[in-house]
């Protein structure tokens, strides 16, 4: 197990036990008392204050598991989908294998009306890259078709992020793949 692991097992840990004790504080005290209305707002703080340092805790984590040095996001969205229904997404970084998808008639018409999913976020060392998408999916005609795209990039010190967009190009009537790197 990493250092990175320990510490945020060690916080995880801290976490549920100031919880369990807050909780054990605040239920003696107003035990005695009849104002249920003062017990339930206490109760509600302390829920949101859990949940705050929830949050906190898992920015936390992030920050410590994808250092931004390191990270790499990678997302995909669909412009219209007349010309590829897509399917799945398999990605690869230097010919490794990192993520792939399989795609629910509900994720890709989410897809097709604006959205963009994040379907990597990992660590890769700095220097020269190469990307590879393949996207599977089928055509107007209802054929099976893979389109695939390479992207070299350099990782510097920040944040790389890359969206693969399908877009339909209406002169060739199929679907194109392009990549945009999103500058932070």
């Amino acid at each position: 197990m990493t250092t990175v692991r320990k510490s945020c097992t060690s916080l995880t840990r801290l976490f549920a036990v100031t919880a369990v004790f807050l909780g054990s504080l605040v239920i003696p005290t107003h035990a005695e008392d009849n104002n249920k209305g003062a017990l339930a707002s206490e109760l509600e703080d302390i829920k949101s204050q859990v949940l705050k340092l929830n949050r906190d805790l898992f920015i936390l984590e992030e920050d410590l598991l994808f250092p931004a040095s390191t990270q790499i996001a990678v997302f995909v969205s669909v412009d219209v989908g007349r010309f590829l229904k897509l399917d799945s997404v398999e990605l690869k970084i230097d010919d490794n294998n990192v993520s792939g998808f399989l795609y629910t008639e509900r994720q890709r018409k989410a897809l097709e009306q604006g959205g963009i999913q994040r379907i990597y976020l990992g660590n890769i060392k700095m220097g020269p890259h190469l990307l590879t998408a393949i996207f599977t999916g089928n055509d107007a005609e209802g054929r099976t078709v893979q389109r695939a795209i390479t992207h070299n990039f350099d990782k510097t010190d920040e944040t790389v992020m890359i969206e693969l967009k399908v877009e339909d190009s209406e002169s060739s009537y199929r679907a194109d793949i392009k990549v945009e790197q999103w500058a932070l």
